[in-house]
């Protein structure tokens, strides 16, 4: 299947680790042209480095993404030099457990609503655009007790649904994409494994395909959801969970 991501503008946050780093990869693959950004200046330099040599153009730039005029700042120099943007996803999250609403909301919540109202002029510009949000299933079930991250996560899916239907007219899709859990080394789900084996085996055995995600599952779905491939689809919240939620979706 064509995807018709050669030579797209894509903007990405949180490139350099999991499923951020996972995106930027896949993008490049497809021939987009990509701007990144992540907190640590050290570790975007790396990731930077590893396509040095790529016929794609990919640039980055060290923001918090809850400063909100250093989101604005990067995503209009990152328009500039891209010549546009054609696709932006919204990856940075906080996490967080019951103790960290405010961060949680900051981060996830405003982070996404804000670089979405900054990324806007640039798509209208350009006579369309694909907004993809990276949600979670922990927004559309019951899973490990009352945190900010699940509530915070929920409400995003509504904002994106009813965001899709306020764009559809001007050829902006929004999507999300919800995973379920997802194995990264050094990430949440490998911290859980050495501290708390128990807990683990118990979600693992839980997975009716006896694994968690890869980052790489999620990006391949971001990824179509923000490609012309799925021109026509809008306003979708897209499980990829290897069928570890029980609700039926109608």
């Amino acid at each position: 299947m064509h995807l018709g991501l050669a030579g797209k503008k894509v903007l990405v946050t949180g490139a350099t680790r999991g499923i951020g780093r996972s995106l930027l990869k896949t993008f490049v693959e497809e021939g987009a042209d990509v701007s990144c950004c992540a907190r640590s200046r050290q570790t975007l330099s790396r990731v930077l480095a590893e396509y040095a040599d790529s016929t794609s153009r990919v640039i980055g730039e060290s923001v918090d993404v809850s400063d909100v005029a250093a989101l604005q700042a990067w995503i209009d120099r990152s328009a500039e030099a891209l010549g546009g943007v054609d696709v932006f996803v919204s990856n940075v999250s906080a996490m967080g457990g019951p103790d960290k609403w405010q961060q949680v909301f900051e981060l996830d919540v405003l982070g996404t609503v804000r670089g979405i109202e900054a990324v806007l002029p640039h798509m209208r510009v350009g006579g369309a655009g694909a907004i993809v949000l990276i949600n979670s299933t922990a927004a559309v079930e019951t899973f490990r007790g009352p945190t900010a991250y699940a509530a915070f996560k929920a409400g995003l899916l509504n904002y994106a649904k009813n965001l899709s239907r306020e764009l559809a007219r001007e050829s902006i899709r929004v999507n999300s994409v919800v995973p379920g859990p997802v194995f990264v080394e050094g990430g949440a789900w490998d911290q859980i494994r050495a501290e708390k084996p128990e807990e683990f085996e118990k979600v693992l055995a839980d997975l009716p395909m006896g694994r968690m995600a890869s980052p790489e599952d999620v990006a391949r779905a971001v990824v179509f959801l923000a490609s012309e491939a799925a021109s026509y689809v809008s306003g979708t919240a897209l499980v990829v969970d290897g069928g570890f939620t029980r609700r039926v979706q109608y």
